[in-house]
């Protein structure tokens, strides 16, 4: 049986109708279009599904939908403007820190959830951040430069 929901993201409010077993990276790609948070190992291992939830990243293929009503949602899609990129993701391209960009998205939005929390982290910061993303292209030391040289 399906429950309706409210779900605020990037500033807008949703009602979508979910059955309780949907997660959230299913509604936000399925329901409401939203196609740069991505679907990778859907266990909680690799970090690609990452979005920001009341200022924390979580692992959007982890939380069941209905759980998120109420709460407050950042996607990729919600942190630049039409107009200019997010400091960040300026960062990664100048630095080199994305290849094929499959994993960007939820490296960056993790990246975003560390730097609004610590905006000077150290190095052991920010591989504890990012211990919970995996990217196969670039590895992770363009990555670390990249997070270190956002403005």
């Amino acid at each position: 049986m399906k429950q309706i929901i409210a779900l605020m993201v990037n500033g807008d409010t949703y009602e979508v109708a979910v059955p309780p077993w949907k997660t959230l990276l299913d509604v936000l790609r399925d329901n409401l279009g939203l196609m740069g948070t991505k679907r990778g190992c859907a266990i909680g291992t690799c970090g690609v599904c990452t979005v920001i939830m009341d200022g924390k990243a979580i692992l959007s293929c982890l939380a069941l939908a209905i759980e998120c009503s109420g709460k407050s949602i950042t996607t990729i899609e919600g942190i630049s403007s039409p107009e200019s990129l997010h400091p960040i993701q300026k960062s990664f391209i100048e630095n080199g820190a994305i290849q094929c960009g499959f994993c960007t998205p939820g490296i960056i939005m993790t990246t975003k959830a560390l730097l609004d929390e610590k905006p000077q982290p150290s190095d052991d910061e920010i591989k504890e951040a990012l211990a919970g993303t995996f990217c196969r292209c670039t590895g992770h030391i363009k990555i670390m430069e990249a997070v270190k040289k956002v403005t």
